[in-house]
């Protein structure tokens, strides 16, 4: 053996924990291997891992935190085991654990939500301990999807008696006058990731109950004006969208016992050349101020395909380019 290689074991409880880490035709250990350098195989319920010391030491160090993951009976998938690699390399191995300890909700088919990267666990952390929060970054950061779930949580613990959901009703240049059909479903198309997400968390049958009652709430911004919106979680989705004026609306209308979350991309901004985003407006005007938190989500919590994280990585990349 090459006297720069280096062999370090681990042992699993058994074989089925050894299957969870290993994946459908090895390709969890792959994708370690991968990610590392080093080689990975097993011997009945001992894993081997060979390679330079760096190499090996980081890989053992992944899947005894990917082992611990499992026996706590979280799956293991491979945006998880290049977001471990990622942290273990930088030296945080032991926020793999943390991350994913936290169930922040529970789907209505029973699925535990958790954070999945050290930016979402910081904005759900934020959520719970502040009135207003402002999420920015890009797509697939889950920057709606866990407003919803800390939405439903409050909700279903009598936090708050109602959850309000909108968006600025233009984007992409389009307004709701040219589109087709009466008002609802004018504004359906603007909603519908806000319904899909409740009707995970809610079921179907649920949701409708709660809407018809009025507990839950999903309209475009234009109709949070002249109201006062108290004992309510209000999620404002899409923000980059709305125009300065806008934004200053909405956020002086939440009343007492209410929470404010307002997410956005500040990348993907459709409003005219001549209109400053309220969002990125609203960013400066508030900081510093009292019990509001801006939390910023990068490629790195991106927790759909990698493919999207390469794609916006490429996208920063042009942009900083062209700034240049």
């Amino acid at each position: 053996m090459d006297t720069n290689v280096i062999e370090l074991g681990l042992d699993v409880e058994n074989i089925d924990q050894l299957i969870a880490l290993f994946g459908a035709f090895d390709e969890n250990a792959k994708a370690i291997e991968k990610e590392t350098g080093a080689s990975i195989v097993s011997r009945n319920t001992h894993i081997a891992i060979t390679g330079k010391e760096e190499d090996a030491q980081l890989a053992k160090t992944v899947v005894d935190k990917l082992l611990k993951m499992i026996r706590r009976h979280d799956k293991i998938d491979l945006s998880k085991i290049r977001y471990a690699v990622e942290l273990a390399r930088e030296g945080n191995a032991d926020a793999i654990e943390e991350i994913m300890a936290d169930v922040i909700a529970i789907t209505n088919k029973g699925r535990q939500v958790k954070s999945r990267t050290i930016g979402q666990k910081r904005y759900v952390k934020a959520i719970r301990e502040h009135t207003v929060v402002f999420s920015i970054g890009p797509a697939g950061t889950g920057k709606t999807y866990l407003a919803m779930a800390m939405a439903v949580v409050a909700l279903k613990n009598k936090e708050v008696e109602r959850i309000i959901l909108t968006r600025p009703a233009v984007e992409a240049g389009e307004s709701l006058g040219f589109l087709p059909g009466d008002l609802q479903n004018k504004v359906d198309p603007y909603l519908r990731p806000l319904y899909d997400a409740l009707y995970e968390f809610l079921g179907g049958e649920s949701f409708a109950r709660l809407s018809e009652r009025g507990v839950i709430e999903v309209a475009p911004l234009a109709y949070m004006r002249g109201r006062t919106l108290s004992d309510a979680f209000i999620v404002l989705d899409e923000a980059q969208n709305c125009t300065q004026e806008q934004m200053k609306m909405f956020l002086t209308r939440f009343g007492e016992n209410s929470k404010v979350v307002v997410t956005g991309d500040i990348t993907q901004i459709d409003l005219p050349r001549e209109k400053k985003s309220g969002l990125k407006a609203a960013v400066e005007i508030l900081d510093g101020v009292e019990n509001v938190s801006v939390q910023y989500l990068t490629h790195k919590d991106v927790v759909r395909h990698q493919l999207v994280q390469s794609i916006i990585r490429a996208y920063e990349r042009h942009e900083k380019n062209r700034g240049k």
